[in-house]
C-alpha cells in the first residue's frame, strides 16, 4: 500500500531530504526498483500522472514515484534554479537515499527528457527504461507544448488544455477531473514555480532539456519508446528519431491517443511496459 499522510491526500507519501529538498514520493510493491518520472503540466504531481500506473506495476516491482524539484509537494526554495543539472542532481541525490543504486525507469514528456539525460550520464544507474511522449530531442515548439508551459490558471484555461492539447478523446475529460488540476494548478508555490520554469520564448526551454543526439547513439541500454499517435505536446515524430537513434530500443505507437498514454490507453501501457520490464 500506498504510505499517505493522516490527511488522506493520495498524492502525498513518503519524505526524505535529497539535494536539500524534502522531497515527497509515492512508493508500492518489492523487487527490482522502478521509478517513474512525471511530465511538466501544471500541478502535475507524481501521483496525477501515475495513479493508473503505480498499482499494475506494484505487483511485480518495487514503485517509485518522486515529485521533481519544483513539483508537487517536493519542497521549493527560494531562488532555486531550474535546471537539466539541477534536475538530475536532485534525482540521483533521491535515489542515494531511498537506497536503489539502479533502477528502472519509465519517463513521461519531461521526464523522459530526464530519463535519457541519466541513461547518458549515469548509465550504471539505469536498467531497461521507458519513454513516453518524450523530450530530451530538439524539435519545433508546438502549440500544445507552448499552452501548457503558458498556463495561466484558471478553470476555463485548464479546461481548454486538457481537450485541446492532452487527450484524443475529450469524453475523458469531465468536470470533476477539471476541477481537481485547477485546484492542484494554485496551491500554495505551485504556479510560482511552474511559471518560473519556463517563461517565453519557450523554445530555448526544449533545447536546454535535449540530450545530444550524438551521445543518444552511444547508449546501449534496453529502451521501449511510446508514444500517443495524435500527440499535440511533443510530436510523434521525435520518437521516431529516438528509435533511430536507439540502437536497442522498439517503438510502439497508439493510435486515436493523444499526450496522455498512461491514462488514454492505461491497460495496454501498463501491460506493455510490464512485460518490457519482466523480460530477461
Amino acid at each position: 500500500m500506498m504510505d499517505v499522510k493522516r490527511d488522506g491526500n493520495p498524492e502525498i507519501g513518503k519524505s526524505v531530504e535529497a539535494a536539500g529538498l524534502s522531497t515527497n514520493y509515492l512508493e508500492s510493491g518489492s523487487g527490482v526498483p522502478v521509478v517513474l518520472l512525471h511530465g511538466s503540466g501544471p500541478g502535475v504531481t507524481g501521483y496525477a500522472n501515475w495513479r493508473a500506473t503505480i498499482p499494475a506495476l506494484a505487483e511485480h516491482f518495487r514503485v517509485i514515484a518522486p515529485d521533481a524539484a519544483g513539483f508537487g509537494y517536493t519542497e521549493r526554495r527560494q531562488g532555486q534554479q531550474y535546471t537539466l543539472d539541477a534536475w538530475l542532481e536532485h534525482i540521483t541525490a533521491f535515489l542515494d537515499v531511498v537506497d536503489v543504486p539502479k533502477a528502472h525507469f519509465v519517463g513521461n514528456s519531461f521526464g523522459g527528457a530526464l530519463t535519457i539525460a541519466l541513461a547518458d550520464r549515469h548509465p550504471e544507474r539505469v536498467g531497461k527504461f521507458v519513454l513516453m511522449g518524450a523530450a530530451g530531442l530538439k524539435f519545433d515548439l508546438t502549440e500544445g507544448l507552448d499552452a501548457v508551459w503558458g498556463y495561466e490558471p484558471s478553470v476555463e484555461n485548464m479546461r481548454h488544455m486538457m481537450q485541446e492539447h492532452f487527450a484524443f478523446d475529450k469524453t475523458l475529460i469531465k468536470d470533476d477531473l477539471v476541477k481537481s488540476r485547477y485546484e492542484a494548478s494554485v496551491r500554495p508555490g505551485f504556479q510560482e514555480s511552474f511559471s518560473a520554469m519556463f517563461p517565453a520564448p519557450r523554445q530555448r526551454h526544449i533545447e536546454a532539456l535535449a540530450t545530444p543526439e550524438e551521445r543518444i547513439a552511444l547508449i546501449e541500454h534496453e529502451a521501449l519508446l511510446v508514444h500517443g499517435r495524435d500527440d499535440k505536446v511533443v510530436p510523434m515524430e521525435t520518437s521516431l528519431r529516438y528509435n533511430r537513434l536507439l540502437r536497442n530500443s522498439n517503438l510502439h505507437i497508439f493510435g486515436n491517443c493523444g499526450h496522455w498514454t498512461q491514462i488514454e490507453k492505461k491497460d495496454e501501457f501498463n501491460a506493455l511496459v510490464r512485460d518490457f520490464f519482466l523480460r530477461e
